[in-house]
């Protein structure tokens, strides 16, 4: 098992070399385990898959760490953590959870300026960029190189401003942050408009994104790297949900010639889990 340093130089790494990466979103040890067994680099946690997975609409900051020890437990691979909020609001208690999200082993993670409160739900700008540098000041104090993501969530909350987007994007990265994102940011032209205003490597989610774009595409575009956030998660649901109905409304099975063969699964898990002692 590689060490956190070792993977921490090798999540930098995928963020410096030429074009696009995808970084797909686990929600628990199995998934994280069959996409190394496919070969993906690295990978970031979902806190919807999360919250999915626990049946809440909801998840504290203690479940969403508990979830990612048991990602990055479960493969060699980097793994980022979707930090929320950070669970506070105030700056210096933000940035404690960059301490925490470090000591489950992953490499990454990241502080975004949505409240968590519908009514007022994105941080006055002064204080978003406040919030991250008190989290790059956090990284910066780790032992290894940790990689922050700011997310600007502005295009998920009804403030369809993207100047504004922009304006806090610019202001994270003056701030230190290591990686942007602003899901919700959707077409290619706006995807350009938004990768061209800044200077750091940009993170897609294609959970918001036209779904007809490709990897060739949006590394042509500037994008550095591709997440899916709760998209797989959801994927999977809706697959449970249609087996469900049909037994339910036709008393039929006929799902079951589409279940995912029981070798393959057995086959990933073993070579993963071999890998990762």
């Amino acid at each position: 098992m590689p060490s956190q340093l070792d993977k921490a130089k090798a999540f930098r790494a995928l963020h410096e070399r030429p074009g696009a990466f995808i970084i797909p979103n686990p929600w628990d040890a199995g998934t994280a385990k069959l996409l190394a067994a496919m070969g993906f680099e690295a990978l970031a946690t979902t806190s919807l898959g999360l919250a999915n997975m626990l049946g809440s609409s909801t998840v504290s900051l203690d479940a969403i760490l508990d979830n990612a020890r048991a990602i990055a437990e479960a493969t060699p691979l980097p793994v980022s953590i979707d930090l929320e909020n950070c669970g506070a609001h105030e700056p210096k208690r933000a940035a404690e959870a960059i301490r925490r999200a470090a000591e489950t082993g992953a490499v990454g993670g990241s502080i975004e300026d949505f409240t968590g409160d519908r009514e007022r739900p994105i941080y006055d700008f002064t204080l978003a960029v406040e919030r991250v540098q008190a989290a790059v000041e956090a990284a910066r104090a780790l032992p290894f190189p940790f990689t922050l993501t700011a997310r600007a969530e502005n295009l998920l909350h009804g403030r369809n401003d993207l100047d504004d987007t922009i304006k806090r994007l610019q202001a994270f990265e003056a701030a230190g942050a290591d990686v942007l994102y602003s899901p919700g940011v959707r077409d290619l032209a706006t995807i350009k408009s938004v990768v061209a205003s800044v200077g750091k490597p940009f993170n897609l989610v294609m959970g918001f994104a036209d779904p007809t774009l490709t990897l060739p595409q949006l590394s042509a575009a500037g994008v550095k790297r591709i997440s899916v956030g709760g998209a797989m998660s959801r994927f999977a649901l809706a697959a449970f949900l249609e087996s469900a109905r049909e037994m339910k409304n036709s008393g039929s099975f006929t799902y079951v010639s589409r279940m995912a063969a029981i070798t393959e699964l057995r086959g990933a898990f073993a070579a993963v889990g071999s890998a990762s002692t």
